[in-house]
């Protein structure tokens, strides 16, 4: 597949509070033979998905020793949610780019060229205005839920945060694998409203707009694949299983 006109942004600027690193920004930890942030660089590379954009913040200095000169930086100067961290980052976007692919840089080391090659392909035969990754895992504890009504079709994503308790029965996940058109982002992003609940801005919010003003949405599932967002040292260690296993 050849993927032209397309972006990405790596979303790196959080502080991790909960791996109790002050020096180190998460997604430099080591994942395998390499830290987490470089396996996705080398992925996207691998697709020649050109420019790679990381947002940096909390311990920039971490990310920018590992990846050097092989992608843009944005900073995040105040940590207010994913989707503000996309808006620093859209600032970076050259003119001629109209897709852009959006990853976390402490969890995407799992997504196979396979994976991303295919929600992107889906998302330009579907023509969509936003398609994002959904998979399946029997542990989705503090992980966003896909909610769909009867008819299966996406009804719009709840934070764990904010979760109610049936919501917190479901399974499957959104791991935070976008792709929009930049059109759509720069129309509807501005209009993401902030968590009551945390504070945050959050990009699943975008699904809810484009739902709401009917634009193509595409949710595009992964299956059951080996994944693990990493927030804490023990998630790390089931992190590193996991992927040792699959390489």
């Amino acid at each position: 597949m050849k993927i032209e006109n397309i972006a990405a942004i790596i979303l790196a600027a959080g502080k991790g509070t909960r791996m109790k690193s002050i020096k180190t920004n998460k997604s430099v930890v080591p994942l395998g033979n390499k830290q987490m942030i470089l396996h996705t660089v080398d992925r996207l590379n691998q697709l020649s998905i050109s420019p790679v954009i990381v947002v940096v913040g909390f311990a920039r200095e971490s990310v920018i020793e590992v990846l050097g000169n092989r992608v843009i930086y944005a900073d995040q100067q105040k940590r207010l949610g994913t989707a503000h961290a996309l808006s620093c980052g859209l600032k970076n976007l050259p003119e001629n780019i109209k897709t852009v692919l959006v990853l976390g840089g402490d969890d995407s080391a799992f997504y196979t060229k396979e994976i991303i090659e295919n929600l992107i392909k889906t998302h330009k035969q579907e023509k969509s205005a936003l398609s994002f990754l959904t998979i399946n895992i029997g542990n989705p504890k503090g992980l966003g839920r896909v909610v769909r009504n009867i008819d299966g079709n996406v009804i719009g994503i709840v934070e764990d945060k904010d979760a109610t308790k049936e919501q917190k029965l479901v399974s499957e996940i959104n791991p935070g694998c976008y792709v929009f058109e930049v059109r759509f982002l720069k129309k509807y992003l501005k209009k993401v409203k902030k968590s009551l609940v945390s504070g945050e801005y959050y990009l699943t919010s975008l699904i809810d707009i484009a739902i709401n003003n009917k634009e193509k949405l595409t949710a595009v599932p992964g299956g059951k694949i080996f994944w693990r967002g990493v927030n804490t040292r023990e998630e790390l260690k089931e992190a590193e299983k996991l992927f040792l296993n699959i390489k």
